[in-house]
């Protein structure tokens, strides 16, 4: 909103200083510090009302060391994180732009779906909250409005050259929805651009090629090609969203991994972000060009600072925990904005940490249910799962874990974001 006004101001009143909001850096710096601010004066009154009210987390008993001192900690403080990434969004960014739309969405609508979550365990006094049924119903449906307007929206689109005067469409479901424009390079030579409306994304390590979903749907025929590519696309969508959004979850087991987690893979998609919506930035690195992608910095710089914000709260000890309303909200971010930026495949490494989380409570509880049904009593590969847990049966004090996986959550994001100059 501030950056309409400060356009307005600029324009009709020829206001000096208001021509800094045009930048996205200056946005994004000021949407990180803001949120930031938000994190640290809402947190601490955020904790202190959630004490009055008594409203603390239910501990399982699972024979994990220091369990018991967590016993009565405030939940729900992904109200917190919310709070400081849409307040901060709302005032620097551009609140037309279609990505921004998709992501105030996204984190709204997933915040709901934990929510409903805590408010059943603490309000309700039932342990098992939200049903597992109704979890996978809203991440299913964030899946298919972030897959439809992904597919149908004409502003979603990405920037092609046209080499030797033929047009650069690949199969029947893309269309060019641009006039011609013209670029020049370094050394003053002309290049000429349209924009494509395709369903497309990039291949890690891999620059010269993209994967498009269309060459998937076209191998049904031409005819059914325009049928079957959006059911593919928003398929993969929604199982993205599902996969990562329940990884989070799971990660979210002990003090401040998925808040650091995933304040590592927000910088990584922020650097990607930030590079595929610059022109200049993306010629240079030979990767595609996603017009309008850029402003989802400031988003992204919000995003940043409200989970390093309540890092300040959830490290250990925690003061807080931020509950099924911050961590099914943080992974649905995480989800929705590698989709937008077209780094799905990369979600494996990117999302590393909560893949090895998922894959550990599947191979505990496939293990455990063949062994049952061989031997008549089910066998376990790890001690407890998820993985972090393991850990912690081995003694491992949880700092000492929580900054290994970080520093695995570090070098995933290096290795991701390397992949700019690969190919």
């Amino acid at each position: 909103m501030l950056y309409y006004l400060f356009t307005y101001l600029r324009d009709h009143f020829k206001l000096l200083g208001a021509g800094v909001f045009y930048y996205i850096t200056f946005r994004t710096s000021m949407a990180i510090i803001l949120s930031l601010v938000i994190s640290a004066l809402l947190g601490k009154r955020m904790i202190l009302y959630l004490q009055r009210k008594q409203i603390g987390e239910t501990i399982r008993e699972l024979g994990l060391q220091g369990e018991s001192q967590k016993r009565g900690t405030p939940t729900m403080g992904g109200l917190i994180i919310i709070a400081a990434i849409l307040i901060p969004t709302l005032l620097f960014a551009r609140v037309m732009n279609v990505y921004i739309v998709l992501m105030l969405v996204s984190t709204i609508w997933l915040g709901i779906v934990g929510f409903l979550d805590d408010y059943i365990k603490v309000f309700k006094k039932n342990k098992e909250g939200l049903a597992g049924r109704f979890k996978i119903l809203g991440q299913v449906g964030l899946g298919i409005i972030i897959g439809v307007t992904m597919y149908y929206n004409q502003n979603v689109v990405v920037t092609r050259e046209i080499v030797n005067n033929r047009p650069p469409v690949y199969n029947v479901t893309e269309k060019v929805v641009s006039g011609v424009f013209t670029r020049k390079d370094e050394n003053c030579n002309v290049h000429r651009f349209v924009r494509i409306k395709s369903a497309t994304t990039t291949i890690p390590f891999i620059k010269s090629h993209e994967l498009s979903y269309g060459a998937i749907g076209a191998m049904f025929g031409d005819r059914l090609a325009n049928v079957v590519t959006p059911i593919i696309y928003i398929l993969f969508v929604i199982f993205i969203i599902v996969a990562v959004s329940n990884g989070a979850n799971i990660t979210d087991g002990i003090d401040g991994l998925a808040t650091g987690t995933s304040a590592i893979a927000g910088i990584c998609l922020g650097v990607f972000a930030y590079v595929s919506g610059n022109y200049i930035f993306a010629d240079y690195l030979n990767i595609m060009n996603i017009p309008n992608l850029a402003e989802l910095s400031i988003f992204i710089g919000a995003f940043i600072g409200a989970c390093v914000g309540f890092l300040w709260y959830n490290a250990y000890p925690a003061q807080v925990f931020m509950g099924d309303t911050g961590s099914l909200a943080l992974g649905g971010i995480i989800a929705s904005l590698a989709i937008i930026v077209r780094k799905e495949l990369m979600v494996p490494i990117i999302c590393g940490v909560f893949l090895i989380e998922n894959v550990s409570v599947i191979i505990q509880v496939s293990y455990f249910k063949r062994t049952k049904r061989i031997y008549g009593e089910g066998k376990r590969v790890f001690l407890m799962a998820p993985l972090h847990h393991h850990y912690q049966k081995q003694g491992y004090h949880e700092s000492k874990i929580v900054t290994r996986i970080w520093i695995i959550g570090i070098i995933l994001a290096l290795l991701s974001i390397v992949t700019l100059k690969m190919r």
